[in-house]
Formats: structure tokens, sequence, C-alpha cells
């Protein structure tokens, strides 16, 4: 206290003095306003946690921590990490509001040639980066298993494929299709060229390909014909009852998509020279193989027809016996005619 006496310049002074003092020893008491006062005790109040999105092996998610670094913070979430494993930031950065956070774990990896296996240890996210981080360069050509954008498989397989490719332009003949055609007008068992046909020629694209050293694999990858094979046409002679046992063979399946109808008949054989026959039809046609006689409120004349075993035909005469469902083939030869006889058939009528 100041007593009474008068104000001195030394008394100022003196308060003064203490006053700076007191004020200067509060700055360092108290460098930062997240400490607060609490008398002679005072203490520091806790951090706010921060803000952090964690992505570890694939999964991303949003959390909250009041760890001092990134090192912390990963252990606070369970997460030890090892000497291959992949962190970033590194962990020694302080975590702060608002920091993204990656760590992915290293896994055991072999990877696979045609002369070589070699196990390794590694946190890329891609089996791209993990070639790039073992220096392993590839050919244009080489495949790769899984696809260089897959995620590593662990304790699995990285497999190389190294691929050898060329491509060729090839010129190639096409040989003539030889088509034979039945001729009764010939002597049986032998045969005659009616067109000789010509070769064609087709041009190819090919595709050569060697894996890992095996064999050459050979692709067509485009073809081109720039010549048409002409058909080689022969004529074989043959008799009547040979060529229906032939095309009895066949069936009808390459003629019955032409068929309007078919009807199921009795079928006889004659020949031009039969009892009571002028050689001349209804229509105006010689007998003979190819003309077949038929009712005509069933069939009318001049329908053209297909008979399995027979050939084409066309209904172009008429007979006293056939009535209804039945029908006379023309022969050429009485002795194709006996051996024929009388059976059954499926008689189409064309469209």
């Amino acid at each position: 206290m100041i007593g009474r006496g008068p104000l001195r310049l030394s008394h100022v002074l003196v308060v003064a003095l203490l006053t700076a003092v007191f004020v200067w020893a509060g700055f360092v008491t108290h460098p930062s306003a997240a400490f607060a006062s609490a008398g002679d005790g005072a203490t520091a109040a806790p951090l706010a946690p921060h803000s952090v999105t964690l992505e570890a092996n694939g999964a991303t998610v949003q959390t909250t921590s009041d760890a001092a670094t990134v090192g912390d913070f990963l252990r606070e979430r369970n997460l030890s990490v090892g000497p291959h494993d992949y962190v970033y930031p590194d962990q020694d950065v302080p975590l702060s509001d608002g920091l993204a956070v990656t760590y992915r774990a290293a896994v055991s990896v072999t990877i696979e040639t045609a002369r070589d296996r070699v196990a390794v240890t590694s946190s890329a996210d891609d089996v791209g980066s993990l070639l790039e981080e073992e220096n392993i360069r590839l050919d244009a050509g080489d495949r790769v298993q899984p696809p260089l954008d897959a995620a590593l498989p662990a304790n699995g397989v990285v497999r190389i494929v190294h691929v050898v490719a060329w491509q060729r332009t090839e010129r190639s003949a096409i040989e003539p299709q030889t088509i034979h055609r039945l001729d009764f007008s010939i002597t049986p068992g032998s045969s005659r060229v009616l067109a000789r046909g010509s070769r064609g020629e087709r041009e190819d694209v090919v595709r050569f390909e060697r894996l890992d050293g095996a064999p050459v694999t050979r692709t067509v990858v485009s073809s081109h014909v720039l010549r048409k094979a002409r058909p080689q046409i022969v004529a074989d002679g043959i008799d009547e009852y040979e060529a229906f046992a032939r095309m009895e063979q066949r069936g009808v399946e390459r003629t019955a998509y032409l068929a309007e109808s078919a009807l199921q008949m009795v079928a006889t054989a004659y020949t031009a020279g039969c009892y009571g026959c002028s050689g001349i039809t209804a229509i105006g046609r010689p007998a003979g193989h190819g003309i077949v006689a038929v009712d005509p409120s069933v069939i009318p004349l001049g329908t053209r027809l297909f008979i399995p075993g027979y050939g084409l035909a066309i209904a172009g005469d008429t007979g006293g016996a056939i009535r209804g469902f039945r029908i006379d083939l023309g022969f050429n030869s009485e002795r194709d005619a006996l051996l024929f006889g009388r059976r059954e058939v499926t008689v189409y009528r064309l469209k």
C-alpha cells in the first residue's frame, strides 16, 4: 500500500516494473488458447477428433480419430503394418482433419513363365504394377493371366505367356466338284465327260502363333474367292433298275422341300412295247422312262412329279386299269419294268 505521503517517482517505477513482470509471466505460462487456467493446477484441454478417410485393402470408410500420427491411427484400427505393406501418407505424418489414409497389405504371389517361377511378396494395387515393380517387361503379343488391371491373386499365380505371331497371305487352288448324272442312253457301266470343269482360286489371310516355344498354330483370319471353280460334269451309263436302287438309298430329303403335296400310291411298271400300247402317250410324247400313267381325277395330266427311286416324271398318260391311287411308271426296257414289279411308293407333286 502506498501511504498518505507524497507520491514519489520511485514508487511509480516499482509498480510499473512489477506489472511488466506479471504480464511476462502470464505469456510464458499460457502460450496457447487451447489451454485453460484452473488456478494453481492449470491443465491442457484435449484436442478435437479429426475426420479421416481410410481406404484399407479395397474398402473405404469415413471415421474420426484423435491419434497423433498416421501410424498411431492405423494401430488404433488394429492394422499392423508389415515391411512390404503400402501406407500413404507415411506413418510419421501428423493426423489432420480431412486426411485420406491408404493402407494395402502385401500378399504372396508366384510369377510364372515358361522358364521360371519366382515367389514375391507385394502390395502392388494390380498385376501390371506388380510386373513394373519386378522390372518385368512384356512384348507386344504377350498374354498375362490374370489381366494387367486385375488385383493381385493372394497366394496365387500370375502367368505370363510369351507369344510370337505373324500373318501371311496365301493363295490356293479350289478343286472343281464332280457332278455325276445318270444317263440311260449310254452303255451301263461306262461314262462320258460332259464338262471338264476348271479350278478356282482362293486368297487367305493366315495368322501363325507360337506360344512359349510350342508348335506353331495356323488360323485363317479371312478368306476371299478370287475365281470360282467350275464343276466337272460326268454322265454315267446305268440301267433303270440300278438307278432305282441308288435313289432308294438317298431317300427324299433333297426333293421333299420342293413338293406341294405327297400321295401314297400303288405303282406298277410298263414299257412302250406293252400289249395294246401304241408307244405314244396321252400328251403326245413317246412312252418311256419319265412318263407315267395316272388317273387324271387324282393327278391332272402334265403335273410334274418326283417318285423316290424313280426320279422326276410327268403325268403324261392314262390307262384303263389306272384308277384312284394307282400309278404306272414308264420304263425303257422290259427287264427293268419286270425288276420293278409292283410296290407302294410316295408320289410328290412338285410346286
